[in-house]
């Protein structure tokens, strides 16, 4: 908080000194999107903090989801690898990056809860003002950072974004509780592995008996978060437990009818979606070589019969997209869109599920989106001759700002090439 005289905090100064000669800009967007799609999900996989997150879901994400909070995890960057709370919050969030993938780091944003307690390696809670970024100001938060256990080197931040509540002295006390109990967890965690090791090896070591015996489980559960690329390619790759095989065209096709279908399909209903008509033979022999495909890549994600559906789940890319358009995230489902469904796809359920993911992140871009968003997305194969989108952006971009003379000629060829009359 600023003193009646108007004077910065020590703490908050030092930190502003930092973020000035980091070259932080406190008018400029306050984050970009560093990680998003399979590069995210991957990243978060390998990330020592996956495993807690279960803790941290219960112990806040739960509680803050009704109290006008979000809760973020990051890495030892600053890079928000987890973002969750209150949905009317997100999306406001969403307008100043504050997402999964993005960079609040010092020297991106300037002085944060997240980047700071990361400079300092303590905990902090900034209000409003004290951001170095003025589109924060609205903001307050409050960030504590992640110790291995082992080691003590930072390997993270939690943080509480939100209003006032954000920044009272219990929450600062509740977040500094909740990240003593998910490093004591990945402690348990850590030698719970070793044991387990310790127990495999003296196995091997040891003659078989012939009675029965038991072999312990492993006492952590998957980190992995199985996804399937449908985006932009003709060949989707499906990640399960941290493997990826590449799939061909029509096996591509059926698992994102699958994956997007998660209560099953009967097989009039995959065959009418794959074929056009009920063909119940060749989808009996598709299903046999798709089963040959995924039994040898790995025995669980072999599909089900009657109906026929996913006994994994699966997050197609495709899905990702149509979900944060839902909630009105259309900038983050920009970043993660890699172009159409499959393109070449003349499966009548992948046609139906291309132009559905297709229209509505051009109506939600056309309808919501800044100039920016809109001469990214103008960027898109499919967008190259959308006369629509480039008038929307030229509409917005400042009278002086030195994108309007691109726009303009691009506009001007498409009225060459199209014939069309624009107007001046």
């Amino acid at each position: 908080m600023r003193s009646g005289q108007g004077a910065l905090r020590r703490i908050i100064e030092e930190s502003w000194k930092r973020s000035l000669r980091l070259q932080a800009n406190p008018d400029m967007p306050p984050s970009s999107l560093l990680l998003d799609g399979e590069a995210l999900e991957e990243y978060r996989r390998g990330h020592p903090l996956a495993s807690i997150m279960p803790v941290i879901n219960k112990l806040l994400i739960q509680p803050s989801s009704d109290q006008g909070l979000l809760v973020a995890v990051g890495d030892e960057l600053g890079r928000l690898l987890w973002v969750d709370g209150d949905a009317a919050l997100r999306r406001r969030a969403e307008h100043m990056m504050f997402v999964e993938g993005a960079d609040w780091s010092e020297a991106s944003v300037g002085t944060s809860a997240p980047g700071t307690a990361l400079a300092l390696g303590r905990s902090i809670q900034v209000t409003g003002p004290e951001h170095f970024n003025r589109a924060v100001h609205a903001w307050s938060c409050t960030a504590v950072p992640f110790r291995d256990p082992d080691t003590g080197a930072v390997i993270g931040v939690l943080d509480i974004t939100g209003t006032e509540m954000a920044v009272a002295p219990h929450t600062l006390s509740l977040v500094e509780a909740t990240v003593a109990a998910a490093q004591a967890q990945l402690r348990v965690e850590r030698l719970q592995l070793a044991a387990a090791k310790r127990d495999r090896v003296a196995r091997r070591r040891k003659p078989v008996s012939a009675g029965p015996r038991t072999v312990p489980g492993s006492p952590v559960r998957s980190l992995y978060r199985n996804s399937l690329q449908l985006l932009g390619r003709d060949h989707a790759l499906l990640s399960i437990e941290g493997r990826t095989v590449s799939l061909s065209p029509r096996h591509s096709e059926m698992l994102a009818l699958l994956s997007i279908h998660p209560d099953g399909l009967s097989g009039e209903e995959l065959g009418s979606m794959l074929f056009g008509e009920v063909s119940a033979m060749t989808l009996r022999a598709e299903m046999v070589r798709l089963r040959k495909v995924l039994q040898q890549f790995n025995p669980a994600a072999v599909p089900e019969s009657r109906p026929y559906r996913l006994t994994v789940d699966v997050l197609p890319d495709a899905g990702q997209v149509l979900s944060c358009l839902q909630r009105g995230a259309h900038r983050v489902a920009l970043e993660i869109y890699r172009g159409p469904v499959l393109p070449r796809s003349e499966a009548p359920g992948v046609v139906t599920l291309r132009r559905r993911v297709s229209t509505l992140l051009r109506e939600a871009v056309l309808t919501d989106g800044s100039a920016e968003a809109l001469l990214q997305y103008a960027e898109l194969p499919e967008a190259s001759d959308d006369i629509a989108v480039r008038m929307a952006a030229l509409k917005l971009l400042p009278p002086r700002s030195p994108k309007r003379a691109a726009v303009v000629a691009d506009l001007e060829r498409l009225e060459s090439e199209l014939g069309t009359d624009q107007p001046g």
